[in-house]
């Protein structure tokens, strides 16, 4: 099987970005750039460490990242599974890359940066909601943001509310733990229990 293995070899087959691939790209949150990324309820963030990479989905209300300044965004570590992959990797290599979904919107906001942790009191206290602070906020530097067009989300028909019924009979969280453990786990106790444990842990 034939391969790629220079850049050289792949701008012979891709040829060079055409000028609105380029000039799109700031070092900045730009007043245009900000409207998108205040109307998203959902990012996922991509963190890279020692041992891998790890991309984690991000969601809560519109304007859950908070944008300190046109250079800076806050986003706060909500509940989770306590894995703390994120977490881990930007502790050992702070580059980090988001990316930005709005519903019904074709297009995307990608954002390269560098992130750390503050545990800051009044920063956490900050973000919370119905009376729980998250225990953490992680503060992101910017150093490019940009829009990806709408390309991809057009060929998933993404946002077309049919497409929900691709979810049909897929396998339960409870199925996959089950499946893992070679039937070793009560999958089936753990799905009937989740929406409740949700609804109380949310934030």
């Amino acid at each position: 099987m034939s391969g790629i293995t220079t850049i050289e070899e792949l701008e012979a087959i891709y040829g060079t970005p055409a000028e609105a691939s380029t000039v799109k790209v700031l070092d900045h949150v730009s007043p245009l750039y900000r409207r998108f990324i205040e109307a998203s309820p959902f990012v996922a963030l991509a963190t890279c460490g020692p041992d891998g990479l790890d991309c984690s989905p991000r969601g809560d209300q519109p304007g859950f990242m908070r944008i300190a300044d046109e250079n800076t965004l806050m986003l706060p570590d909500r509940r989770g599974n306590n894995r703390g992959d994120s977490l881990k990797n930007i502790i050992l290599d702070p580059r980090v890359s988001l990316m930005f979904l709005v519903p019904g919107s074709g297009n995307t906001i990608r954002v390269n940066g560098r992130a750390k942790i503050s545990t800051d009191e009044e920063l956490c206290n900050s973000f919370a909601i119905k009376g729980k602070a998250p225990r953490t906020v992680i503060v992101i530097t910017v150093d490019e943001v940009y829009f990806q067009c709408a390309r991809a989300i057009i060929r998933a028909d993404l946002w077309n509310p049919d497409q929900r019924k691709l979810a049909d009979g897929l396998p339960s969280p409870g199925d996959y733990l089950t499946e893992a453990t070679n039937n070793g786990f009560d999958g089936e106790t753990y799905d009937k229990e989740w929406p409740e444990r949700a609804a109380k842990t949310l934030w």
